[in-house]
């Protein structure tokens, strides 16, 4: 019976339908520009929580959602919703703490009179002048977080408007999370202390990143494990030419792990790490404002999908693993996320590093480390937490079908 009901399910999937098939397109290409400019102009000095770029921020996004016709649903009526942390005077230090962090989550709300509430969710900060987080050679200079991630906002944004007036059998509530940089400090605090239960949430969608899509349209996809109901709604609803990669756990570097821990269902959008990747210059000019459109749409057409069924069943996935690594080591590259294939593919290689030193170019696959297997991002974590400072490893690399053998010094 159980089989039944599911191949029933996947079969009214079969086409991507929409809520309302005559309406006109919404354009919103010139919104995504003037909002990802705005949040990305260096006068908000990189938006780190609890500056006053922030709070200019927060400001902004709490206008537009009252241009875009939300509700507020943070603090006292307001789009608002406030926390704050203590931070210790050091990082190593174990006692002492040093100043109190405000930060502010930013919240609007459509009531659709539903009894389940779909989540959609991006963060606004970033890491201010980069003193902390930064990939930079030197620190001190503004982060503007083009990509990362005024880019998931604007998209945010964007989405509020297109579903205002929509006939959702859900409630929408649109969050701008603060303190994510931090470590998920938003949404953490949001969970906690929603105005909305987790159990009243049908699922979560979270846009970190969704600037900068390739001309080969590569889309990552997290989270599509945590209810049986996504995979089929992704595939019939990709119309836009996406070559999607795929990953169904709900744990990841982003707020939407917040949500899953709650047995929340979940779906992060991603278009892929890049050079400017935590740098000064992820600015506004490289962003794809076409690409942030497509993914939207997507976006778009997923939501109106699920809208055809009466609840989202939540599934817990199979974390790769439950023990946490520590790193004494850096090969000092950026992977390939959105890479599918066999290793781990090198996306950047940063100067005066130990792949730089041993020869490891941009676009090699790294196949195995000493002794250690490299089937894939996991497997790649794995063997670095396994190596010493000082230690010379022999990396193998595919470059362009040849298998080539690089010493590395850690």
């Amino acid at each position: 019976m159980k089989n039944i009901i599911i191949i029933s399910l996947v079969s009214l999937l079969a086409s991507c339908s929409l809520i309302n098939p005559n309406k006109e397109p919404v354009s919103l290409i010139e919104d995504y520009r003037a909002d990802v400019t705005f949040l990305a102009d260096d006068e908000l000095e990189g938006r780190e929580v609890g500056t006053p770029g922030e709070i200019k921020a927060a400001k902004y996004i709490a206008e537009r959602m009252k241009e875009n016709g939300l509700t507020p649903k943070g603090d006292d009526d307001t789009y608002f919703q406030v926390f704050s942390r203590k931070m210790k005077a050091h990082p190593h230090d174990t006692i002492g703490e040093g100043e109190r962090i405000e930060g502010r989550n930013v919240v609007g709300f459509i009531d659709n009179g539903a009894e389940k509430t779909v989540v959609i969710g991006a963060h606004y900060d970033h890491l201010g002048h980069g003193e902390e987080g930064s990939l930079a050679d030197s620190a001190g200079q503004i982060h503007n977080g083009a990509d990362d991630n005024a880019s998931g906002v604007a998209a945010m944004l964007g989405l509020a408007k297109k579903f205002k007036g929509q006939n959702l059998k859900t409630n929408v509530l649109f969050i701008a999370f603060t303190g994510e940089e931090k470590g998920l400090w938003g949404s953490n605090f949001f969970i906690k202390n929603s105005p909305i239960p987790a159990a009243e949430m049908a699922y979560m969608v979270n846009m970190d990143m969704v600037g900068r899509l390739d001309s080969n349209r590569r889309l990552a996809i997290y989270g599509i494990g945590t209810s049986p109901l996504f995979k089929p709604a992704l595939n019939s609803c990709n119309t836009f030419g996406f070559k999607s990669k795929f990953d169904s756990s709900g744990v990841g570097p982003s707020d939407h792990t917040s949500f899953y821990l709650e047995d929340v269902p979940v779906l992060h959008f991603f278009t892929g790490q890049h050079k400017d990747y935590h740098k000064p210059t992820d600015d506004t000019e490289f962003i794809n404002f076409n690409g942030i459109v497509l993914v939207a749409d997507y976006i778009e057409s997923i939501v109106e999908n699920l809208n055809n069924y009466d609840s989202i069943p939540f599934t817990k996935t199979k974390e790769k693993s439950n023990k946490a690594r520590s790193f004494k080591v850096t090969l000092g590259v950026i992977p390939d996320y959105l890479f599918d294939g066999m290793g781990m593919r090198i996306d950047g290689v940063k100067e005066d590093k130990p792949a730089s030193i041993a020869g490891i170019e941009k676009g090699d696959i790294v196949v195995k480390m000493g002794e250690f297997e490299v089937k894939d991002m996991t497997d790649y974590m794995e063997c670095l937490s396994k190596f010493e400072p000082e230690s010379i490893v022999k990396v193998s690399v595919n470059r362009n079908g040849e298998i080539l053998s690089k010493k590395v010094k850690f």
